[in-house]
């Protein structure tokens, strides 16, 4: 096996970690991981388990929600965060894009915009830059005619009025109408960029800008055949300059085991929903995706949209929910559990039948927090289509929440009592300190053997134990993972009583 020189393995790790997408990786073997966390949520690091498990852990709700309610005139029944939530380092503020159904006051449909220091108190500021037809003032509409509001600020724009950067879905007929940019210097004051919508898409579409891969991303919705059926499905494509966006192409479509699981999620909601079950259009499809842009891979939180039949005013009928996915190049997604992660409500509870999120998660200090949508009711109920005696805003609502992790604490490889070993590809890192994400319970620990490309045992460390997001592993030798810097080693991880979240050899 050829090893990189050394002096040439930094260069050559960051076009690995962040090569565009579509592309096959300049190298594939070893994995260069330089020292970046790598997750368990992402097997791709992973050569072998014995006796391990794989654990999703949903989201931890925050006692507090729903953080936002409808509760200003103009916003009618129901809010939904059918936009995006970003944290302003310059401001120190919190601030969010949603909507609400249409209204009087915004009968075409409106964004709104909040504020908050905490991420948890929201305010509704009444900054409202656009015309109520009610003539209603002090509201904090800013975008009309407007849904789904991937807004992004880029400080390093030279063009103040473009400070603020957003797509969104224009709601308006054709060839006007569909997934359209904006600029702002506020994030308040927008003004379309495009001519032309930027891509086909059927109506969602949620976008973000990575900042590894220095590229816009966007997921347009996209109709397609799926074992006989026309299916909401998800697509991809992505912009160095806000302004070409190529021909998307697809990256989400339902498989035979998401179908397979549809009845499983039907009964979940089955008081809840307004028709009685049709064998014969059952399905799975995808209504919305939203992603965490972790050190060495992308998670993506799908919107798994389940179909037990037609709804009797039109469209389908049905709830939704939040699952998990990881990619390291954006184009091949695993999904390896097919349940909520998000927790769903008890049926009746606020967020007990249909879900949305933002168009990303956010980091903030060791923990990943991410905002969504829940509302009470599954997508055919009659509520949704209609104002007359269906209980919008009396039984029914829709509101926005919060979910948390600790950092990177999506999924865990768990090792019982009597032991587990979990042990990597071959990798090449650049750090000198390996550090554990982990937690051990009684009695337990975790020991890590260094293997060379053969598999021959070069070094094993002290036992490490704790609930931690930084384990320190300590060597009889400290000056070891330096010396093999650069060089193809595998890991072998022995765990006790113990989950392993992720690791990574930092400098």
């Amino acid at each position: 096996m050829r090893l990189l020189p050394r002096t040439n393995f930094l260069a050559a790790t960051a076009v690995i970690l962040w090569f565009g997408i579509g592309g096959a990786n300049a190298i594939d073997s070893p994995l260069l991981i330089a020292d970046r966390s790598q997750l368990a949520a992402d097997r791709t690091w992973i050569h072998s388990v014995e006796r391990a498990a794989f654990t999703l852990h949903p989201g931890k709700k925050h006692p507090a929600n729903p953080l936002m309610k409808a509760d200003r005139p103009w916003e009618g029944w129901k809010i939904q965060i059918y936009g995006n939530v970003l944290f302003d380092e310059e401001e120190h503020l919190f601030k969010m894009w949603y909507i609400s159904d249409a209204t009087p006051d915004f009968p075409n449909f409106a964004t709104y915009y909040a504020t908050s220091r905490d991420g948890i108190h929201w305010e509704k500021p009444p900054v409202g830059t656009i015309k109520s037809a009610l003539g209603t003032t002090g509201h904090n509409a800013v975008a009309d005619s407007c849904l789904l509001a991937s807004v992004m600020k880029d400080t390093t724009d030279p063009d103040a009025q473009r400070r603020y950067k957003m797509v969104a879905w224009v709601q308006k007929t054709k060839p006007e109408g569909g997934p359209h940019t904006f600029t702002s210097p506020d994030g308040l004051d927008w003004t379309r960029l495009s001519e032309k919508p930027i891509c086909r898409s059927n109506d969602v579409i949620t976008a973000y800008y990575d900042e590894g891969r220095k590229i816009y991303v966007a997921f347009p919705k996209l109709s397609t055949q799926v074992r006989g059926q026309v299916r909401r499905c998800f697509g991809i494509t992505t912009s160095k300059d806000f302004l070409t966006w190529p021909e998307p192409r697809y990256v989400f479509q339902p498989d035979q085991r998401d179908d397979a699981g549809s009845l499983l999620r039907v009964e979940a909601v089955r008081p809840m929903l307004d028709v009685p079950d049709d064998p014969a259009l059952m399905r799975t499809e995808f209504y919305g995706i939203c992603v965490y842009v972790a050190e060495s891979c992308t998670v993506a939180f799908p919107w798994v949209f389940t179909i037990n039949n037609n709804a009797r005013y039109g469209n389908h009928e049905g709830p939704d929910e939040i699952q998990f996915a990881v990619s390291r190049d954006l184009d091949k997604w695993e999904r390896p559990f097919r349940e909520p992660i998000v927790p769903r409500g008890r049926v009746g509870e606020w967020d007990s039948g249909f879900f949305t999120t933002p168009s990303r998660a956010l980091r903030v200090g060791d923990e990943v927090w991410l905002y969504y949508g829940g509302a009470n009711y599954t997508h055919g109920t009659p509520c949704h289509a209609r104002e007359e005696g269906t209980g919008r805003g009396d039984r029914y609502t829709g509101s926005i929440g919060l979910v948390t992790w600790k950092l990177d604490r999506f999924v865990s490889v768990d090792g019982p009592a009597e032991g587990a070993t979990v042990t990597t590809m071959p990798l090449q890192f650049s750090g000198r300190q390996l550090e554990l994400n982990a937690a051990t319970g009684t009695g337990g620990s975790i020991i890590t053997e260094v293997l060379d490309s053969r598999g021959n045992v070069l070094a094993r460390s002290k036992p490490a134990a704790g609930d931690t997001l930084r384990l320190r592993v300590e060597w009889e030798d400290d000056s070891l993972l330096g010396k093999l810097a650069g060089e193809a080693v595998s890991l072998r991880f022995e765990l006790k009583s113990a989950q392993l979240f992720a690791f990574a050899v930092r400098g």
